[in-house]
């Protein structure tokens, strides 16, 4: 299993809680918290993908250059 996603340049780590039953991680490699969770893959990809996107929006709307990711992956 694969332990990591990837969004426009973010990476996020994937894990599992089998005491709430739940997936969830964590945007790897910038200094804000940024966490989501889902009750599956696709859930989890989901509230990834609107997580990246709602910290995009707000360094944009704070003109906050420092939003890029630690690293970027080629792929």
């Amino acid at each position: 299993m694969n332990n990591t996603i990837i969004y426009k340049g973010y990476i996020g780590s994937v894990e599992f809680s089998e005491e709430d039953c739940i997936f969830f991680g964590k945007v790897l490699g910038i200094r804000s918290l940024i966490s989501y969770e889902g009750e599956n893959a696709k859930e989890l990809l989901d509230d990834f993908h609107g997580a990246v996107d709602d910290y995009l929006y707000v360094c944009k709307s704070e003109e906050n250059s420092n939003n890029s990711p630690a690293a970027k992956i080629n792929i």
